[in-house]
């Protein structure tokens, strides 16, 4: 029985140690509901926060930049993929103005929204 406990106990730390490892590649904001479901391509991620900042892919960037960075991000991809990722209350100009960069640019935009 003895020899089972410390395989447990060490099957934990291990599982407990790996799970440390594990970072996920996305701004912790609060997304706004909807169903559906979504893809799963390589795309860079523009997020927008409560308090106006604007991100690629986890790096601030000012909303003046916004369209020479995300062309210079997507150069040479066959199919550019934006994924905006607008926190709930953010203005809607806000959003509205990355569409239009992709719309310009014949960028595919996907909206992230949280699942209900």
């Amino acid at each position: 029985m003895s020899s089972m406990t410390d395989i447990v106990f060490l099957l934990l730390i291990f599982f407990m140690l790996t799970s440390t490892l594990v970072t996920v590649n996305a701004l912790d904001i609060i997304l706004p509901k909807a169903q559906g479901k979504t893809e799963n391509n390589k795309s860079t991620a523009v997020s927008i926060t409560k308090k106006l900042d604007f991100y690629i892919d986890k790096k601030k960037v000012k909303e003046s930049e916004i369209e020479q960075y995300l062309l210079d991000n997507l150069k040479g991809s066959d199919q550019p993929t934006i994924v905006l990722r607008a926190e709930e209350g953010v203005p809607i100009e806000k959003a509205v103005k990355i569409l239009d960069i992709a719309n310009r640019n014949k960028i595919k935009v996907v909206l992230a929204v949280r699942p209900k």
